[in-house]
């Protein structure tokens, strides 16, 4: 069962994007918002390949991901735009949580998400795809984002009103 007030901030990777995680991390919790970052660099995620998948079924670090998060109602994903599209990390991640069980939007439908990406390339591609892909997997996308960079560095002020937004949604049970 997901509680209505816990706030899963997701880092896809171990640069910028990581510090501004911990930025997110940082103000939920100045918020009393229980909260947790998840650096997905960290992690010994195997690439996801539907034969190994079909000859070894879920990889057991997926299966440690997908109990963790499950129990975070909304998430934040934090990520760089990487040659115009998603980072491989979290698309791979995405991938393995979609096969789990019968249903691939399983995880998705109906859940919170705010997108967030600090990106050398501009990050509008990233931020894109990103919204195609989960909104097809029926999660409800926060329709503001942050896009931020060196030129343009993310403002606290943003930060705070993207955690507000978010939390204010109610996961939909479907």
């Amino acid at each position: 069962m997901t509680s209505s007030n816990q706030l899963l901030i997701i880092a896809a990777s171990n640069g910028e994007n990581l510090k501004l995680a911990n930025r997110f991390l940082n103000t939920s919790k100045e918020k009393s918002i229980k909260s947790q970052l998840i650096d997905l660099t960290t992690l010994d995620l195997p690439l996801y390949n539907p034969r190994t998948h079909a000859l070894e079924g879920i990889p057991n670090q997926i299966d440690e991901v997908n109990k963790k998060i499950t129990n975070f109602s909304h998430w934040i994903i934090c990520a760089p735009e990487y040659n115009g599209s998603i980072p491989p990390v979290l698309t791979s991640l995405i991938a393995w949580l979609s096969v789990q069980g019968d249903d691939f939007r399983n995880l998705f439908n109906g859940r919170p998400i705010a997108m967030a990406s600090f990106s050398g390339g501009g990050g509008m591609e990233l931020l894109l795809s990103l919204r195609i892909q989960l909104t097809h997997l029926g999660a409800q996308v926060v329709g503001r984002q942050l896009m931020s960079n060196y030129q343009k560095p993310a403002k606290d002020e943003s930060i705070s009103d993207l955690i507000d937004r978010l939390m204010q949604m109610k996961k939909l049970d479907l």
